[in-house]
C-alpha cells in the first residue's frame, strides 16, 4: 500500500486537546508519524498514513470528542 500525507482542519485547539488524541495516533495500525499544527487558525493535523485510511484518522479524532475534516487538496 502506498505512504500518503493526509491533512485536517480540527479542533483540537491546545496541548491538552493533542494529548488526548495521542496515545490513539501513538498506537493505531497505519500511521508513521502525525503531528498538530495548533498555532495555525485552523489546527492543521497532518498525518503520514502506511495505509491507514482518511476516515479511520477522522473516526479516532471524533472517538475523543473532537472534529475532523478533510482539508480541500
Amino acid at each position: 500500500m502506498e505512504n500518503k500525507e493526509f491533512q485536517f482542519k480540527t479542533n483540537l485547539n491546545c496541548g491538552g486537546c493533542v494529548s488526548k488524541v495521542k496515545a490513539d495516533f501513538d498506537s493505531a495500525e497505519g500511521i508513521c508519524e502525525w503531528n498538530v499544527d495548533t498555532a495555525n487558525n485552523d489546527k492543521i493535523l497532518t498525518v503520514k498514513s502506511e495505509g491507514i485510511t482518511e476516515d479511520e484518522i477522522i473516526a479516532i479524532v471524533k472517538r475523543k470528542g473532537f472534529k475532523a475534516e478533510p482539508l480541500a487538496e
